[in-house]
């Protein structure tokens, strides 16, 4: 029985979407980052935002509207909240819209979405999400020049010397 959808078929002018790195109930591949969703969505929330909107609003702040909305509407406003950066981080990695609609997917099992929308950030550009987007960005930078200067010259010391 083929299962795929039309959004998994290339047509003219599309490309062909990319599955994600695990599934929706795949939670426990990664223990921290299940339990960081579970016991800490508005910090998870945070992070897998600030990471998607490359560093244009902090982990703190995204983090703080999901929980304030999440007070004041329960899941329904949160999870409405959550799926549109869904949609955003599946476009910018041309991911399959899967097991069905983002707003579904959140509206069913946040913490399932949030924890796979972690676990796709991480394996996609191998990046530390508590680091957020600008220490990544320094930490990519470090490693880029530490790469192009492989042969630097030790630094020198002053000589010892005696005191009386």
């Amino acid at each position: 029985m083929n299962t795929s959808s039309n959004n998994d078929q290339p047509s003219q002018g599309r490309v062909k979407a990319n599955a994600w790195s695990s599934d929706l109930c795949e939670c426990c591949m990664d223990i921290n980052s299940c339990c960081l969703t579970c016991w800490c969505p508005c910090v998870a929330f945070g992070r897998i935002a600030e990471v998607v909107d490359r560093g244009s609003t902090s982990c703190g702040v995204s983090g703080a509207m999901y929980m304030v909305i999440f007070m004041l509407t329960g899941f329904g406003g949160s999870s409405l909240y959550s799926c549109f950066y869904r949609t955003k981080l599946r476009a910018q990695y041309n991911l399959k819209e899967r097991p069905c609609c983002d707003c579904c997917v959140h509206f069913c099992c946040e913490p399932c979405a949030l924890c796979q929308e972690y676990r796709q950030l991480q394996h996609n550009k191998a990046l530390d999400l508590s680091l957020g987007w600008h220490g990544n960005m320094e930490k990519q930078a470090r490693l880029a020049a530490s790469a192009s200067a492989p042969f630097a010259p030790p630094s020198l010391q002053a000589p010892m010397s005696r005191l009386n």
